[in-house]
């Protein structure tokens, strides 16, 4: 469906000369592929319609990986081991292998079949699948240890395609439209890929032809299109290496240096304590234990929220939007308050495992 984009960029020698041709491409081809992630709107219900699955819990891990490297029996056991109930909640698409309770959190495990392949270029069901996998806290790509280089490239570039980014932050560049004045290029540090020829071909193929760029990092065309076309998520990703009891010792010290990536076997239940401790790191959340007024804090039931965003306001409204309202101030013990317990407004920023008493007016 790309047409002969790629196949002109292979073609073209690199060298100063045509970096900007290159980016040129690179822009073009971004561009084409937005319109494959969000369809044009022609009657029904807007993009990625019928397929979404209701967001429960605290966190969202999409399962991304071949047929027949393990994925399912490693969802299936993961849900067996650490859920209460398993809760299939069927859509028209994929089911929900369940809610895993970890740490007093409630991790919702997705399974997201079918991305791979040609689903960036609008094959299949992929679509559905994507807009999915966007809304995710963290991928776990599942591949089988004995040969999980081809397929981990594969998967990257799939997701990658989608406007996902792994393990990466957003790049270090300011964006910003204006009504006129051309372009105004800073760079406040030494660029090795963009000069001002590059960035106006690039804006141009946008039709932006006024804006104020800032370059805070050495940045490439990629980093730039990110930003521009401004739809990019960025999600911590796991590769979990499936089927390890069939390697040696030796090579499983190996993978261990490896970074990003955990040892398993999913049919054994190997190593589902490791993944999960990683998983928790990846996942950044931030536990908060309420203690009613003249009582215990409740440990068994925590309030789980991302860690950007858990200030004392981020809390009540997690809750419940009224609880804002009649807000006088909190009592906070922990790590966050230097005593404790200590009264704090609603703009204290609360850490991991704080305890916290609302007190209204």
């Amino acid at each position: 469906a790309l047409g002969p984009v790629p196949s002109q960029m292979a073609r073209t020698q690199k060298n100063k000369a045509t970096a900007h041709h290159l980016g040129l491409l690179k822009a073009r081809l971004a561009k084409l592929r937005r319109e494959l992630i969000t369809p044009k709107g022609g009657g029904g219900g807007g993009p990625g319609e019928g397929f979404d699955v209701a967001k429960t819990g605290d966190a969202r891990i999409g399962f991304v990986g071949f047929p027949s490297v393990g994925k399912s029996t490693l969802l299936s056991n993961l849900a067996g081991v650490y859920s209460e109930v398993a809760a299939y909640e069927f859509t028209t698409l994929t089911t929900v292998p369940g809610v895993i309770r970890y740490k007093g959190a409630k991790i919702q495990l997705l399974d997201l079949p079918g991305i791979i392949e040609g689903a960036k270029d609008g094959k299949g069901r992929g679509r559905q699948v994507i807009a999915v996998a966007r809304t995710c806290n963290l991928i776990l790509i599942v591949l089988d240890v004995l040969k999980p280089l081809g397929h981990k490239k594969i998967i990257e570039n799939e997701l990658e395609g989608f406007g996902i980014r792994l393990n990466s932050k957003p790049p270090n560049i300011g964006f910003k439209k204006k009504d006129k004045g051309g372009i105004n290029l800073t760079a406040t540090c030494p660029q090795s890929e963009l000069d001002a020829e590059t960035v106006k071909s690039i804006l141009a193929e946008y039709k932006i032809h006024n804006a104020d760029v800032t370059l805070r990092s050495d940045a490439t065309a990629d980093d730039l299109i990110d930003v521009v076309e401004g739809n990019r998520v960025y999600i911590p990703c796991i590769y979990v290496l499936n089927k390890i009891d069939q390697i040696s010792i030796e090579e499983l010290d190996i993978i261990y240096k490896v970074p990003h990536c955990v040892p398993i076997s999913a049919h054994h239940r190997w190593n589902f304590d490791d993944l999960l401790e990683k998983i928790w790191d990846y996942l950044k959340l931030v536990r908060i234990y309420t203690k009613p007024k003249g009582q215990l804090p409740d440990y068994t039931s925590p309030v789980v929220l991302p860690y950007c965003k858990t200030t004392v306001e981020d809390f009540c409204m997690k809750i419940h939007k009224n609880l804002i309202k009649d807000f006088k101030y909190a009592l906070v013990w922990g790590s966050s308050v230097k005593h404790n317990p200590q009264k704090v407004g609603k703009d204290h920023t609360l850490e991991d495992e704080d305890v916290i008493q609302i007190v209204k007016k």
